[in-house]
């Protein structure tokens, strides 16, 4: 079940990201491990800030009741939250813009001593694809044109100008982040963000790359191949691991695809079986007759309808609905009796003539 992140920071969802904050910061203060706190709930509550204080974040939680973000191996309370990745929470482009000196000033070094430098992760960004009912059957190739925060081309994501050096930054040493204590009530804490000169790589470029100016990373249209699956249903989301947002001196985001089926006038789907609707006339139904269709393939098919005991009938064509490589659904047609508007004298006799009979 998916969680509200809402209720985990006793907000209302239309709060103010200042209303957010607050809460967070009160609710960290209270939870966190070094305090003496609940682990699991410092983890969750995290969690749902870093969800809830990103714009973009937000409207994809908002819009699809999930989030996007993670990527991470698991680990324990060391930055790396259940799986929510805070290696990408740094200041610098095209990462999400979350200030660990200002909200966890005052609980020391927890996201950045004992374990080494962490890698950034870019943000993870969604897009919607609309397609047709066949293709979403057949499945198909897509190609889209995306604009996002990606590796500059030019120096390669090293921010140099091609057939320059990098050197060491001298602003953190080569740590590729800086330590700020603080005073707080509760005594002297001390505080780890990214290196604000060398964006946490470590390195400086000694001439910057002119196409990036030296970030390494910039803003650009990217053309995205989408392979669609065979039998996808409408809403679903495509996860393309790395093809997010990139971010200088880590890795990139991941992009989810979500897709829109648009409807059919003659089919719908269920799980693997294709539906469609078949009305006969009522001599046909009585006596039984043959009906080509043409398929979603755009094959035609001559279906046999039995004499129906009934005024609806479900026809079974086993294999004949969404194909996947471990088997196939089936096509069901739903056959339906039409009764005639108008009757002639001779149709009004030969009825008469049935209803004596006793039909």
């Amino acid at each position: 079940m998916a969680k509200n992140y809402y209720d985990i920071l006793g907000v209302e969802k239309k709060a103010t990201g200042d209303e957010i904050k607050k809460a967070f910061r009160k609710l960290a203060q209270k939870h966190h491990p070094d305090k003496g706190g609940d682990e699991a709930k410092f983890k969750e509550i995290t969690e749902a800030y870093s969800i809830l204080s990103d714009d973009k974040r937000r409207r994809e939680y908002d819009s699809y009741g999930q989030t996007f973000a993670g990527g991470g191996p698991q680990g324990g309370f060391n930055g790396n939250m259940g799986g929510f990745d805070f290696s990408g929470f740094q200041n610098g482009q095209g990462g999400v813009e979350f200030d660990l000196s200002d909200l966890f000033g005052e609980f020391g070094d927890v996201f950045g001593g004992g374990r080494g430098r962490r890698v950034k992760r870019g943000r993870d960004i969604s897009i919607d694809v609309e397609i047709s009912f066949k293709d979403s059957i057949l499945g198909v190739k897509r190609s889209v044109l995306i604009t996002k925060i990606g590796t500059c081309d030019v120096c390669t994501g090293t921010g140099a100008k091609p057939g320059t050096e990098l050197e060491t930054c001298s602003t953190c040493n080569g740590a590729g982040k800086i330590h700020e204590t603080r005073n707080s009530p509760l005594g002297a804490f001390t505080s780890v963000r990214a290196c604000p000169a060398c964006e946490g790589s470590g390195k400086i470029p000694k001439e910057k790359c002119k196409n990036c100016t030296g970030h390494g990373i910039l803003r650009k249209e990217e053309e995205i191949n989408l392979d669609i699956p065979r039998g996808i249903d409408n809403g679903e989301m495509i996860r393309l691991p790395s093809r997010g947002e990139a971010v200088k001196g880590g890795v990139s985001g991941d992009l989810y695809v979500k897709v829109h089926v648009k409807p059919h006038n003659t089919f719908r789907k269920e799980g693997p079986n294709i539906i469609m609707q078949m009305p006969i006339k009522l001599t046909d139904a009585l006596l039984g007759t043959t009906v080509s269709i043409t398929t979603i393939d755009d094959k035609t098919l001559d279906v046999k309808v039995p004499a129906m005991a009934k005024t609806e009938e479900t026809l079974r064509l086993r294999g004949k609905g969404v194909q996947f490589d471990d088997g196939a659904g089936d096509l069901l047609i739903h056959v339906t009796t039409t009764m005639p508007k108008k009757l002639s004298g001779k149709a009004k006799k030969a009825i008469e003539d049935l209803k004596s009979e006793g039909l």
